[in-house]
């Protein structure tokens, strides 16, 4: 085990809430529960472990915690759990810490925080704090990004199987996207970006929270969370194939030159569509929401502890 660092960002509280989600990844169990404590104590802290099993435990725990006075909330789970947290942490006196167990921890990898747990505890008790950006759509919080069309369509089928089949992620997943290519749901669109109207006929519609590469082997990857601003990527008409071909193209470093694809940066988006409901995926969790979908970015508005020897937002080039 790593020797405790000297100074942390934690000094100051000596106390972390940890609310674990007991379905990230392998699951926690009481044992990782025990190494959790005994690893932050060795680094100096006091973790208060809290394991929840469903999304509206995460959120009653981090409201609890908040109500008496955490000043450090953290977040053990996939980007799901952080996301949810993070609606709770943004704004408040408290700041976010991340110990990732997901299956991709996105926001993590963004951020520079280690994947693996001791040496996200030591990150933990001896890193600092940044402020990030996260963005907002129709008041539900995203801190990493929100989809229309496929995406949503592809999350709902994967969760059904799981739950009435009980199909792995990963096959689920397969299947549902194949489902999806065979449906293709087409979506008629009116965007106003930062008030400018646009109408799009697409099956493809991402909004970052802050810019994403979207071209190369670090697609989906961000350099910078602080930026404050909304990034938009929409398709234009095309079918299963000119999908593919834009994949290829995003691989191959050419998608700037397509022509039936959109990126724009925004400070706010409003998407409008017929009918009065849309499926829309936040981080990974998908919810019927109202239309129009009124979306802003809000900078600066969460604090979150990362390692001390480099901040992402310094270390990485746009």
């Amino acid at each position: 085990m790593r020797h405790p660092p000297q100074s942390s960002a934690a000094s100051a509280t000596r106390c972390v809430t940890v609310i674990a989600n007991g379905t990230a990844g392998q699951g926690c169990t009481q044992g990782w529960v025990r190494t959790v404590e005994q690893t932050c104590r060795h680094f100096g802290l006091t973790a208060d472990v809290r394991l929840v099993q469903s999304g509206d435990d995460i959120m009653r725990t981090a409201h609890d915690a908040l109500a008496r006075g955490a000043s450090t909330i953290v977040a053990a789970g996939g980007d799901g759990t952080v996301s949810a947290i993070a609606a709770k942490v943004a704004g408040t006196h408290a700041c976010l810490g991340v110990l990732p167990m997901g299956t991709l921890n996105h926001f993590a990898k963004d951020l520079g925080i280690p994947l693996e747990l001791e040496a996200a505890i030591e990150a933990l008790a001896g890193g600092r704090e940044i402020s990030v950006d996260i963005g907002d759509v129709n008041g539900r919080t995203f801190i990493n990004n929100s989809s229309l069309g496929l995406y949503p369509d592809i999350v709902r089928d994967r969760e059904q199987q799981r739950r009435r089949i009980g199909r792995g992620k990963w096959a689920a997943l397969l299947f549902a996207s194949l489902n999806a290519a065979r449906r293709y749901p087409v979506l008629q669109l009116r965007i106003e970006v930062d008030g400018k109207p646009i109408t799009r006929r697409s099956a493809f519609v991402f909004i970052g929270n802050n810019n994403y590469t979207m071209e190369g082997f670090e697609i989906g990857e961000r350099a910078r969370i602080d930026e404050g601003v909304l990034s938009l990527y929409v398709t234009q008409r095309m079918g299963r194939f000119g999908l593919l071909g834009l994949a290829i193209r995003a691989l191959l470093h050419r998608l700037r030159q397509a022509r039936d694809f959109d990126m724009v940066k925004a400070a706010t988006l409003v998407v409008d569509a017929p009918g009065h409901h849309m499926r829309v995926a936040t981080d990974g969790e998908v919810t019927l929401m109202e239309t129009p979908l009124h979306y802003r970015i809000r900078p600066g508005a969460l604090r979150v502890i990362v390692p001390a020897t480099q901040s992402p937002i310094e270390g990485k080039q746009p």
